[in-house]
């Protein structure tokens, strides 16, 4: 496979996992406001303000906005074109990813991702997101899930498949790490207790921003704690969202790929994934929590970080002649 389409399905398959978050987390934080009894300036900016720490866009929107309240955060994740990061622009750069790969994807992803992308640059999407907000990003939800699952049903799953399902897997276990990170350490309030109504309205928003908050409860009935959340979050093997189901089927793409076996390696990519792969699975929540869950998290993501390098350099090599940056 040409490294060229091997980076185009790899970013292809980021950017709609990253638009797919984005959405989620718009709809997740929209509905909190609402279970949330202040409403006063200082409330609304602490409220939307870890957003933009979890989408790591705060120096880029202090560029571009003086006010951090739920109308301009909304309107920065969603439709702003200078916000690389935003749901438009992440649709935007997957299709031109798929554009440039026509031949390798089947036509179905094509027309699903590109009915997506006129979508989001209709009127009509306009109007749904001012008068029916949860209806539009749950368009943006489900328009994601579609495409995914069309590519499982109707792409070959050889190597440009693989390397959707690395970007796939990077991408959703670096988002899962931030969110869980960002509601750890910023956002409880000032004097509210851990176990207080706040905390658990915001870890169950935790557990919805990642679609988890059914099948946490299916496993602890009734008790929302953020002990079991992040255990759940990090380490359930079965649940497709958590960090520890991400890094392992991140790691079978990574050996497909290479064609080494899942306890060798070929390669630096090869090395690295299996690395993270192996210390996640034996690893406990409570010696998560004993070395620190931020750092734990912080640790994460930057293997994840370190592993998409590896792969850009094994795989990817045009792009330092001139290619996408990372």
């Amino acid at each position: 496979m040409l490294s060229r389409v091997a980076d185009s399905c790899y970013w292809l398959s980021r950017y709609i996992e990253r638009a797919e978050t984005n959405a989620r987390l718009m709809n997740v934080n929209m509905e909190l406001m609402l279970d949330l009894e202040d409403s006063d300036a200082s409330s609304v900016h602490r409220h939307w303000m870890p957003i933009l720490a979890t989408l790591e866009d705060q120096e880029l929107f202090s560029k571009l906005h003086d006010n951090v309240d739920a109308d301009t955060v909304m309107e920065y994740v969603t439709f702003e074109k200078k916000n690389p990061n935003s749901v438009v622009s992440c649709i935007a750069n997957a299709r031109e990813s798929a554009r440039t790969v026509r031949e390798q994807i089947s036509s179905e992803m094509w027309e699903q991702l590109n009915k997506l992308y006129l979508y989001l640059r209709s009127p009509q999407a306009r109007a749904d997101y001012k008068n029916t907000p949860h209806d539009f990003y749950s368009s943006v939800i489900d328009g994601s899930h579609l495409f995914q699952g069309i590519t499982d049903a109707t792409m070959t799953h050889g190597a440009g498949w693989d390397f959707i399902q690395v970007g796939k897997f990077i991408e959703r276990a670096d988002s899962t790490s931030r969110v869980l990170d960002v509601k750890y350490h910023i956002l409880l309030p000032t004097g509210e207790h851990v176990g207080g109504n706040v905390d658990i309205t915001q870890w169950m928003a935790v557990l919805r921003s990642c679609s988890a908050f059914e099948a946490y409860l299916k496993i602890h009935v009734g008790d929302v704690n953020g002990f079991k959340v992040a255990e759940f979050l990090t380490l359930h093997p079965t649940f497709p969202r958590s960090i520890r189901y991400s890094v392992d089927h991140l790691d079978r793409a990574i050996h497909r790929i290479s064609g080494s076996k899942i306890a060798g390696y070929h390669n630096e990519t090869d090395r690295l994934s299996g690395l993270l792969r192996s210390s996640i699975t034996y690893e406990t929540i409570e010696s998560i929590f004993q070395t620190g869950l931020h750092e734990y998290l912080d640790r994460t993501q930057l293997r994840l970080i370190e592993i998409s390098k590896a792969l850009r350099s094994d795989y990817c090599e045009w792009m330092e002649l001139g290619g996408e940056a990372a």
